[in-house]
């Protein structure tokens, strides 16, 4: 399966259970493109590194299942949202909590 090459990982509050549910989070307070690695992350999935952001990322779904903000795990109340890069591999976003 080919992966993408990029994402952009958006940082936004917001928290809900049930994304359908949710209201529009807020603008984002970071972004970051982060590239893959080559590596495997301990989710499974390939991960993606870069601007202080790394990221085990689902390509089929486009869903985060690991992240590091800085070093640390995603603060409670944020949200993280992912859209493919114009790298030619189309385009996508997912929205994560």
């Amino acid at each position: 399966m080919s992966h993408p090459h990029s994402y952009e990982i958006l940082l936004v509050p917001g928290f809900a259970e049930d994304a359908s549910d949710a209201a529009e989070p807020g603008d984002p307070i970071r972004s970051a493109v982060v590239a893959a690695t080559g590596e495997t992350g301990a989710s499974g999935y390939p991960r993606y590194s870069g601007e202080g952001i790394v990221a085990d990322i689902d390509p089929a779904t486009h869903t985060v299942e690991a992240l590091l903000v800085d070093g640390a795990e995603l603060d409670y109340g944020l949200s993280v949202r992912v859209k493919e890069t114009n790298d030619g591999s189309g385009a996508g976003s997912s929205e994560a909590g």
